[in-house]
């Protein structure tokens, strides 16, 4: 069945990321993975063989049928068709004990839809998400993975990439050739591995560091002095930084998570407003 543009499908044929994908889901044989976009089901064999129970789900109708076909008959297969954006899982899942609650998701994520599927599994730092999965190994785009994984003063290192660290630990697997896809996309991939966390320390007030960030991050090539001068002077803003071991001329991308965190905190008794935005996948522009 050929890939169709307006499901950004693109069909994985290396079997070298297939195996590394399955290795880095460290899968158990009471496991339950839900698996997103199956397509032609070359990752569904693979993981079938190795867990409890296998639940996906599929948006194009024609490779659900062949899905049915090629696994219909395997006790620890379900498929529900539908937009992983818009399923309620736990709805349909009432009379198949054996799918619910999947404990690990792996995921052939297409690149249009990563940001709001990161929101979907990741949730908001003001409300992150439920349940929470053990693990997750997806399939992004190169630049993608980058932002997801960088540390702080890396050009890579952003809104996105505070946010989602709130949420989760993130590592690199491997890197992932264009021509390991059938059609070939015009990026490169990398297979990323999330374990969401509640962090020891999280900020006192959520919504107002998911705030800071998008002003502090509104204009990289800026000081945060700049950026944060709606909030503060740049005296008081240096006052701040030096207390965190941060240096006064800081931009937003040298602060690191916990950093953001105790300035978010210390920021706690002077609240403010701006349009939050969801996690993106996208462009910074959006965070």
């Amino acid at each position: 069945m050929p890939p169709r543009k307006r499901f950004a499908q693109h069909w994985l044929r290396s079997e070298a990321v297939l195996a590394a994908i399955v290795a880095a889901a460290d899968l158990q044989p009471r496991d339950r993975v839900l698996e997103i976009g199956p397509g032609r089901g070359a990752l569904t064999e693979r993981l079938l063989s190795e867990v409890a129970a296998l639940l996906a789900v599929e948006i194009d109708r024609d490779l659900c049928r062949q899905l049915v076909r090629q696994f219909g008959d395997r006790n620890n297969f379900l498929l529900l068709e539908g937009d992983i954006l818009k399923l309620e899982l736990a709805t349909p899942l009432h009379d198949f004990p054996r799918f619910q609650n999947p404990n690990k998701v792996v995921a052939n994520i297409p690149y249009n839809i990563t940001g709001p599927i990161l929101q979907r599994l990741l949730g908001t730092i003001a409300q992150p998400a439920t349940p929470v999965y053990d693990l997750m190994v997806l399939l992004v785009q190169q630049e993608i993975a980058d932002r997801l994984s960088a540390q702080p003063s890396n050009k890579a290192f952003g809104a996105l990439s505070v946010r989602v660290q709130y949420l989760a630990t993130c590592e690199q697997i491997c890197s992932v050739p264009a021509s390991a896809f059938q059609p070939k996309p015009q990026v490169n991939s990398a297979v990323i591995r999330l374990r969401p966390r509640s962090l020891a320390t999280p900020a006192r007030n959520p919504r107002q560091l998911e705030n800071l960030l998008k002003l502090g991050f509104g204009n990289r090539r800026k000081m945060l002095r700049n950026n944060l001068k709606s909030l503060l002077t740049p005296d008081e803003l240096s006052q701040h930084l030096i207390a965190l071991d941060a240096n006064p001329q800081a931009r937003a991308e040298n602060l690191s998570l916990e950093q953001w965190i105790a300035l978010s905190d210390r920021l706690d008794s002077q609240p403010f407003a701006v349009n939050s935005a969801p996690i993106s996948g996208q462009s910074e522009a959006t965070l």
